[in-house]
Formats: structure tokens, sequence, C-alpha cells
């Protein structure tokens, strides 16, 4: 299995994207402004897409590559994400005004894009993996993923806050994790805009990672743009033995 990130930052700006994580060149974890630096062929081989939550930054390549690549695909994209999340996507993008209602185009019975609800704890098999959703703490419905395969298991939070033990149960359990991939927006200046957001802040990260009992390798994603090197440094005066790695755009992790 590998992971190629295409998008990982809070924001927008030279060289910045926002989220997207690509396995196996088939698969991928939301769709941030980084699916654009995708050539046509390898946005055409996508056939599966999963959802963390509804917010435009994880969502906003999702119209622009339909309408990019819809007419040159055989079938339609299989867009997995919870309900709630579609039902945003439905009534607020592709609406027929924001952009075509792709679902139902060309034909509702051939369409470029088929949605399927998802609830936390189920698990999806698509191309010899597993995607499981986990239910994160956010400004709305979201879900992080574990993902599982015969080489070991890669985590991602998504955005989240804080989370309750039910989530690092999954996390701590998972015995063969490799790579858990988890937020922190904001400085700790910024901790109440974190909290209203519900984005970690390097004093809340800490306080998460005191609650991790896996060994797998951590990397921290979703940095404000300009406020990278402050929030790494500021995790580092929390705690300055916390192993921790910078996930960058570009980073292809290998499991």
């Amino acid at each position: 299995m590998q992971i190629q990130v295409l998008g990982c930052s809070g924001g927008i700006g030279q060289d910045l994207r926002t989220t997207s994580l690509l396995f196996d060149d088939r698969v991928l974890i939301d769709m941030g402004t980084g699916v654009g630096d995708l050539s046509l062929g390898a946005m055409e081989a996508i056939d599966t897409v999963f959802l963390t939550h509804s917010h435009l930054d994880h969502i906003v390549a999702l119209p622009l590559m339909l309408d990019s690549v819809g007419p040159r695909r055989n079938k339609p994209l299989q867009v997995y994400a919870l309900k709630e999340t579609i039902e945003t996507l439905q009534a607020h993008i592709f609406n027929g005004s924001v952009w075509p209602d792709f679902t139902a185009i060309p034909t509702a019975e051939t369409p470029f894009l088929r949605f399927e609800p998802i609830v936390p704890g189920q698990s999806i098999a698509v191309d010899n993996k597993n995607f499981q959703a986990i239910v994160v703490n956010h400004t709305v419905p979201a879900v992080g993923y574990l993902v599982g395969s015969d080489q070991g298991s890669f985590a991602f939070t998504g955005d989240t806050a804080q989370n309750k033990e039910e989530f690092w149960d999954v996390i701590n359990d998972c015995h063969d994790l490799k790579h858990l991939v988890i937020e922190t927006s904001f400085v700790d200046a910024d901790a109440e805009v974190a909290l209203v957001s519900r984005h970690l802040n390097p004093a809340t990260f800490v306080e998460e990672m005191a609650k991790y009992r896996n060994s797998a390798r951590v990397w921290l994603t979703h940095m404000m743009p300009g406020f990278e090197e402050e929030i790494t440094s500021q995790i580092r005066q929390h705690n300055s033995a916390l192993d921790f790695s910078i996930l960058k755009r570009g980073d292809r992790i290998n499991i």
C-alpha cells in the first residue's frame, strides 16, 4: 500500500495544497486542492473516494474533477461519506446552481457520480484494503479512517478536536498500525479559535498524544499556512520527548 500526499495544508498559498491522500493511484481520502496537480489520466484512474466531512478544503476538487474527467470515464465515481456530508453536498454543491448535479448527468442510470452513505464503525473493502470510518470531534459530522491491508494499517484523523476514548481505543487496539496522521491547525495563541472551530493546537495535541498507546509513526498535518514552524516549536516546548514527523505535499508513505 502506497499513500501519496497530494495536499496536507490547512490553507492555500504557494506550493501549499489542502487535504487529499491518494492510495495506490485509485482511491482518495478527501479531495482538497492537491487533486488538481494530477494529470487527466491519473484523475480518470480514480474510482473511489472516502470523504471525512463536508468542509470546502476537503471537497473542493470533487466537482471540478468530475467536470474534467467525468465524460472520459466508463463508470461512476463512487463516493463514500456520512449521510450528513452527502446531504450537504447535494444541497449546496451539486444543486444545479453552484454546480451541475452529476448524480443525474448524463443520465440517472449512468451518472458521473454515485454517493454511498457510511456510518462510523463501518468498513468498506476496496482493492484489497479496508477503509473503516471512525467518528471524530468536529463542527460538522466527521470521521477519520483506519485503512488496513495485508502489509499493515494507516490511520488518518481528518479534522478533529480532542476525542473521546472510543476513538483512541480503535487506534490503540490496531496492532499492525504503521502510521498515524493527526492534525494540529493552530498555534496556542489561537487556542480559542481552535476550540470554537474544533481543531487542535499544540497544547491540546500533546494532551491527545497522552492517550496514544501505539508505537506507529506519528505525522502532523493541516497546519495553518505561515505557522508551521511555530506550531512544531510549541509542541516541542510542551513535550520535548514527543516523537513526530511533519507531513508534506509530495510525501509517499509505503506500508
